[in-house]
């Protein structure tokens, strides 16, 4: 295996383990319209993830930044081509992080409402996009022979990408509900549960026919075997929130987002953004790659660093691990 290779990997890892923790992020941001009641109950959902959720997108940048290093080919087109798709989930994000930290500055309703809003709105935009644009980098889109995007807005919304927003929402807002009823007591727990069940089914039916659809367009066995535990992880992760086993159904769902995101860059390997003109135009691990120099430099980096980061993330949601309710509010 080279060494680009290796970061191909790398990189499906760092959007894996985004969509894991970013995921259950989103969802608890769509939930604040969806289960909450009162305010005292958003305030309940906001605090579970309160200490987390700014290091959840240190993944994001991770992903981004060996993207732009190890694949400075695949980052250029990849940027400019979705430049609008992109640049409205980053103010999304701003917005977000500006929205957990100013929403409490202030007594006034008006103003905290305000802010909730856009907490939930900035929640599910991203949500949707990012299936979209994984959906159009896996289906492939219009590159010339420069390795340049050549097509417009209107082609990146096609039924396959759109499918893949829907299914990204559902399961994000899925993992969030989960994730919900693992970190509450009380009824905010007993209404997660059951919301969670109807989330399931909905989240089961659409992930089913995006994961049948790519697979029978770019799968192999490899994919086959990734959508057969996506599919069954999301059953038992169903199952187990009616049982009411919160940290398995958790887990679970979790291990639903893991092998969907593998299944998805096991039918782009080893393209890495396939183009729909030429096949002999796509962007491949060797022709957008850096040089060896460069990933080798990188390979060091991140073997030092990265443990270190997954030891210090480890440890502040062991930190943060118990339950809130309302009660732990004040008035």
């Amino acid at each position: 295996m080279e060494l680009h290779d290796i970061w191909f990997a790398l990189i499906a890892v760092l959007w894996t383990g985004y969509f894991f923790l970013e995921g259950f992020d989103f969802g608890i941001g769509i939930l604040t319209k969806l289960l909450a009641r009162n305010r005292k109950e958003r305030r309940v959902l906001i605090n579970t993830i309160g200490p987390v959720w700014d290091g959840n997108e240190v993944w994001l940048l991770s992903a981004g930044g060996a993207t732009f290093a190890a694949f400075p080919d695949w980052y250029a087109t990849l940027f400019s081509g979705f430049y609008l798709p992109l640049l409205l989930i980053l103010v999304c994000l701003i917005v977000r992080g500006v929205a957990f930290e100013y929403r409490a500055k202030r007594l006034e309703e008006n103003w905290q409402r305000n802010w909730e809003n856009a907490i939930f709105w900035t929640s599910l935009i991203p949500a949707v996009l990012w299936g979209v644009a994984f959906g159009n980098i896996v289906r492939g889109v219009k590159i010339d022979a420069q390795k340049e995007y050549i097509g417009t807005l209107g082609d990146l919304l096609n039924p396959y990408a759109i499918l893949g927003g829907l299914v990204t929402l559902a399961l994000f807002t899925f993992h969030g509900t989960v994730f919900a009823a693992l970190k509450t007591v009380g009824d905010i727990r007993v209404r997660a549960r059951k919301l969670a069940l109807r989330l399931g089914a909905v989240t089961a039916v659409l992930a089913l026919g995006f994961l049948i659809w790519t697979q029978a367009d770019n799968g192999d066995g490899r994919s086959l075997v990734a959508l057969i535990v996506a599919v069954a992880a999301l059953v038992a992760a169903i199952g187990a929130i009616a049982a009411g086993r919160e940290g398995w159904s958790f887990a679970l769902s979790g291990v639903t987002i893991v092998a969907a995101v593998a299944m998805l860059f096991l039918t782009l390997f080893p393209n890495v953004m396939p183009s729909s003109l030429n096949a002999a135009w796509s962007l491949t691990v060797t022709n957008a790659s850096s040089t060896p120099y460069t990933l080798r430099i990188m390979t060091w980096c991140a073997g030092i660093a990265t443990p270190v980061v997954l030891l210090y993330q480890g440890w502040t949601y062991w930190v943060f691990r118990k339950r809130i309710g309302t009660q732990h509010i004040a008035e």
